[in-house]
């Protein structure tokens, strides 16, 4: 059954960019001209965490298996066997796990068969045994059993060779003092030749006479390949790689043999987490065969990658997703790296969540504008718009009518039919930032740069910091895992809103202290006090983190006269972008939003903080400094509550917002151009979901 996957038809539709690369529609329904010829690039599919790559080669597979030959393999999880000998590697337990996927029946052709390979892998098996361990050997070669029944299932499959060759093997100790790797590979090919392979298929022996120093001879091959699989560093690399050419060889014969012109389509090797060094070592091969020797081996290569920038991305040929639904160009270069088409995953549109959000909540009874704001907090990151959109599906009837983004993450969820429902925001954390202990990252996620993450890591993880500085190391892995730490424009350690969101989630709830939540107070108070005693920007930023609002508006009332009205809209804008001291599955409306309009909050619910709903004024204001605070206090909260990624947009308070704003206006004696500009421009940025711009009205904002 077809998965769900919004805004990916240019990769999946029947004339999509896959099915113009393998030349069949899905399902094998019907063929589809090969837009490269017989030079198809290898395609991968970049972009972070979350945002659909997986998914993808997922339902590419479940849509062409059984109808052209396929095998996914995730480069990332390659799980080495129980006390295997030295002739396994990631790579060597990488071909065969493929060569298997590969050798199913598909429909209207017979099973692609692996000699090749097969004869290769029996040799590099060979090199770690020994006259005393003969059941190291029988373990190695009943590992090979699945890869060598591709070749003859009713001799691979049964035990009675393994025996064979371990007898082969005693006599060659037998015969020689020290055994070397080549010649316990040649008796180990000698005899699997003669018991599992058939008069045919003994000619793939003849393809090693290819590899260096065989003079075209087989076996000699297979001997230098067994000796420099040995040997390590660049030689075994050299022997892994021609590896890789012996299952696109063996791929390649099964379209060019007695019976050409059967198979329909070509083959998919789907490759997960491509960026990883494995990855580099199957596709790498490839390249190199393709462009080195103008090699044509009718493989259809699709990765996906985290890293956008990898190196080996260097000189590939760059899209995006939208642009290859009907043409994906790839012009080649004297470079390996020209025959990669590197296409970027871009997010969902807000269409796009809309119609997510309707298949999981089909009867309409969450909120209108919950769609919009999930949209806005994860950035259109598919896995975040299908788990907050199952969240809302599942949520029980009588709250769906006050789901805001904030409560969905409160939520718990079905992931497994097979196991219990799951903490929404831990569970979207996990698949975020695989790290072991996300706690750091949760502390340092309220910070703004590296210094006054230092500060956040010495004052509260000074037991984390044994082997180094902490706030370094998490902003390491953060570029590694591909979210930018204090990325340019940001004034947040942790840049990406969605991933901060869930962080900050984490550092309130997840202490078990409510409702002193003592870890959260902790760290804001301590960057706070970093901040020192005035009224900065950042100082009053975690005082509104804190629920603490009269110092910020007394600051806002007092800088208001100056000339740089742009410099304190920014102030504002920064000081408003605080996290909300939010109340886990508060019932009611959000306490800012009475306050945005000059009311109290309803039913008595007390504002951030526990403050007076209506806040003590200032001694010694005259009429027009309390009217001016009052106007201040509702703007700030009207921009705190508007801004936050965990609320819902609230076209009432975007309308006060602006009347503020022009009221501001006319009290300015040298800056009501730019306060009426943001009057007019901010509740457009609110409702597009977008960052308030500066100066007001800039597309890009600042």
């Amino acid at each position: 059954m077809d998965r769900e996957l919004y805004g990916r038809e240019a990769a999946l539709d029947d004339g999509g960019l896959v099915a113009r690369l393998c030349g069949l529609t899905r399902h094998g329904g019907s063929r589809v001209a090969y837009e490269h010829g017989d030079d198809p690039p290898v395609t991968v599919f970049t972009g972070g965490r979350g945002t659909g790559k997986t998914a993808l080669l997922k339902e590419v597979r479940n849509r062409y298996r059984g109808y052209t030959p396929l095998a996914l393999l995730d480069c990332a999880h390659v799980e080495p066997p129980a006390d295997h000998g030295p002739g396994w590697t990631p790579l060597t337990g990488a071909l065969s796990e493929l060569a298997v996927q590969f050798s199913p029946k598909v429909l209207g052709a017979r099973p692609v068969r692996f000699p090749r390979l097969s004869l290769g892998l029996v040799a590099v098996a060979a090199i770690g045994w020994s006259r005393e361990d003969d059941e190291r050997a029988r373990r190695d070669l009943q590992r090979l059993g699945p890869l060598l029944a591709t070749v003859d299932a009713t001799r691979g499959a049964a035990a009675h060779w393994v025996g064979k060759v371990l007898a082969k093997l005693a006599a060659t100790f037998a015969e020689t003092a020290a055994p070397l790797a080549g010649v316990l590979a040649e008796a180990t090919v000698e005899t699997v030749l003669e018991e599992v392979f058939g008069r045919m298929q003994r000619s793939a022996e003849g393809w090693y006479g290819g590899y260096r120093n065989a003079g075209g001879r087989g076996k000699a091959g297979l001997q230098q390949l067994a000796n420099d699989f040995e040997q390590g560093g660049r030689r075994r690399s050299e022997a892994e790689a021609f590896l890789v050419g012996a299952l696109t060889e063996d791929l390649f014969h099964a379209y060019t043999g007695l019976r050409r012109g059967t198979r329909v389509g070509r083959p998919l090797l789907l490759l997960d987490n491509a960026h990883e060094p494995l990855g580099r070592q199957l596709v790498e091969p490839i390249l190199r065969a393709r462009a080195a020797e103008g090699r044509r081996d009718r493989l259809v290569v699709l990765a996906a990658s985290r890293v956008r920038d990898h190196e080996a991305l260097r000189q590939a040929t760059r899209t995006r997703l939208p642009e290859t639904a009907h043409r994906a160009p790839c012009p080649r270069g004297t470079s390996v790296g020209s025959g990669i088409l590197a296409v970027e995953l871009t997010p969902l549109s807000p269409a796009q969540t809309r119609t997510a959000f309707d298949r999981y909540d089909p009867a309409g009874r969450t909120p209108a504008a919950l769609a919009p704001a999930v949209h806005r907090l994860t950035g259109g990151r598919p896995l975040g718009v299908a788990l907050l959109g199952r969240a809302a599906g599942e949520a029980p009837a009588p709250l769906k009518p006050g789901l805001t983004p904030g409560r969905l993450l409160d939520l718990t969820v079905e992931l497994r039919e097979d196991a219990p429902p799951v903490p929404v925001a831990p569970a979207l954390l996990a698949e975020l930032l695989p790290v072991p202990r996300p706690g750091p990252y949760a502390v340092l996620a309220a910070a703004h740069d590296e210094e006054s993450a230092r500060v956040l890591a010495h004052a509260r993880l000074a037991s984390e910091s044994l082997d180094g500085d902490v706030a370094l190391r998490v902003r390491d892995r953060l570029r590694a895992e591909d979210w930018a730490a204090s990325a340019p424009g940001s004034r947040h350690f942790v840049a990406d809103p969605l991933l901060r969101a869930l962080l900050l989630h984490r550092l309130r709830f997840e202490d078990g202290d409510h409702p002193r939540y003592a870890a959260w107070h902790a760290v804001h108070e301590t960057l706070r006090r970093h901040y020192g005693p005035g009224p900065s920007p950042y100082r009053l930023h975690h005082d509104l983190a804190l629920g603490r609002t009269e110092d910020a508006v007394a600051h806002l009332r007092t800088t208001f006269p100056e000339p740089d009205v742009l410099g304190w809209l920014g102030r504002l804008r920064f000081v408003a972008s605080a996290p909300y001291p939010r109340e886990r599955n508060a019932a009611g409306p959000d306490p800012r939003r009475a306050l945005a309009l000059g009311q109290a909050p309803a039913g008595g619910q007390a504002p951030p903080g526990g403050q007076d709903p209506t806040g003590e004024l200032p001694a010694g204001l005259d009429a027009d400094g309390v009217e001016l605070h009052l106007s201040l206090r509702r703007l700030l909260h009207a921009v705190w509550l508007l801004t936050d990624p965990l609320a819902l947009p609230d076209d009432e308070v975007a309308d006060r917002l602006a009347h503020e704003l022009r009221r501001l206006s006319g009290r300015h004696l040298s800056g009501s151009g730019a306060l009426w500009d943001a009057a007019t421009h901010w509740p457009r940025d609110i409702r597009a979901r977008r960052e308030l711009s500066l100066p007001p009205g800039r597309e890009d904002g600042v």
